[in-house]
């Protein structure tokens, strides 16, 4: 096919087949089509990589856009304009004539302008006796009127893959965050595992991250790391039953133990004030038989006081003081006290507490406190210097009746509600 050639101020240039289509994709404007010319200059902007036009390109788009008498691009008042080369290169920001031609190619050939050309190859318009432009011969921005709905649909496309690749980016930010943590964690408390064959799994995962990264490359890598994780935190979990056995098949022996104890009672007492049957190796009971009624008081009271630190508290108020328990569940979310317990092993970990004072702690409040506790220890995480310790001194507070859950839990509430996180 041959070459249709057209004359211009830049010289004869043959007609492309990509130009041809333009113009015919601009004598096909729906009628009434209007745009606000710089809304559709930024969404040329953000199409860019798919409209295959450069930086400098976009800057003569912007420079021919400011000769646009209006701020509506309509194909009733016309779509060329017609600047001299010297008032094109002042906007385009001094750009030199040889590059201006360089740049309008690129709009010319990504179909963004067309040239209209004047039979002497000049840029002019004729007009009435009133003033009014009859004929205008220049560049005529129709393309970019006729393909509006084309390029908006481009650049909100573009908007949404870099949307995701923010996600993406901060998922994997924070998946590789905790699984440094929990090695971390897994190790100092000497939990068996191949933690060394694990850590190098790691170092390969993070190496694997590109330095320009997009959303195909990062979600293997996401995903796998994820998997790396999940790996982890089963590993942890199986420790904290093998612990949890261990401590339950210690508790039957002693049992089995004290067996020959008869207890005398008329009623089963309530679980709130249920008191432990003394042995012969506990000294705390012994002292208080000798101590009379005033001893057997105090210990009464101090058991109300331990009981009632041990209540639950309704888990929506629990994830309202303390949302930030909700990342550490199963799915980045948590929906009963089943998933509040396990974030909680995963929190432990995190913080660098032990095993040992963790089952202290549960087995004095409960494991549902306990895991309260440690959701509002991870909220208050800058205020304390040593998670462990605090957490020990707790428990040994909980056995004296000293220290109770919920005003724990309601001032959080109350500075979340004074802070605006509870709003509404």
């Amino acid at each position: 096919m041959e070459n249709r050639y057209v004359t211009t101020p830049f010289g004869r240039r043959a007609m492309s087949l990509g130009m041809l289509a333009s113009q015919q994709l601009a004598e096909r404007i729906e009628p009434g089509i209007s745009r606000n010319k710089w809304k559709l200059f930024r969404a040329v902007c953000e199409a860019r990589p798919s409209l295959g036009v450069t930086d400098r390109a976009l800057t003569v788009l912007d420079a021919l856009l400011t000769f646009y008498p209006d701020d509506e691009l309509c194909e009733a008042r016309g779509l060329v304009v017609f600047p001299s080369n010297a008032q094109l290169s002042l906007r385009a920001r001094g750009m030199t004539a040889a590059t201006l031609r360089r740049h309008l190619a690129v709009l010319i050939e990504a179909g963004l302008i067309l040239r209209k050309d004047s039979p002497n190859g000049k840029r002019y318009a004729r007009r009435s006796r009133a003033g009014e432009i009859n004929e205008a011969f220049g560049f005529s921005l129709a393309p970019l009127l006729a393909r509006a709905v084309e390029i908006e649909s481009l650049a909100a496309q573009v908007i949404a893959e870099r949307e995701l690749l923010r996600i993406t980016r901060d998922r994997l930010t924070v998946c590789r965050r905790d699984v440094a943590k929990l090695i971390t964690a897994a190790t100092q408390d000497g939990v068996p595992g191949d933690w060394g064959a694990i850590l190098d799994i790691f170092r390969t995962l993070v190496a694997r991250i590109p330095r320009v990264a997009t959303v195909k490359n990062l979600s293997p890598i996401l995903d796998d790391m994820a998997t790396l994780r999940s790996k982890i935190v089963n590993l942890l979990e199986m420790r904290l039953k093998t612990e949890k056995i261990d401590a339950s098949e210690s508790q039957i022996e002693r049992h089995k133990q004290n067996s020959n104890l008869k207890y005398n009672y008329e009623s089963e007492p309530r679980f709130e004030t249920k008191r432990a049957v003394p042995s012969s190796d506990d000294p705390e009971p012994l002292s208080e038989l000798a101590g009379g009624k005033q001893n057997r008081q105090t210990s009464t009271h101090t058991e109300v006081a331990a009981a009632k630190s041990l209540q639950s508290f309704p888990l929506g108020l629990v994830l309202q003081s303390c949302p930030q328990i909700a990342d550490y569940g199963p799915g980045g979310r948590i929906d009963n006290w089943r998933d509040l317990i396990a974030a909680a092993v995963v929190v432990r970990t995190m913080l660098g507490i032990t095993s040992s004072a963790y089952e202290e702690a549960c087995t004095a409040m409960g494991r549902e406190n306990a895991a309260t506790v440690l959701a509002c220890i991870l909220e208050r995480g800058e205020q304390i210097n040593s998670a462990g310790g605090y957490l020990r001194d707790l428990t040994r507070r909980t056995e004296r009746g000293e220290f109770a859950v919920g005003p724990m839990l309601m001032a959080l509430a109350r500075a979340g509600v004074s802070g605006g996180r509870l709003a509404g």
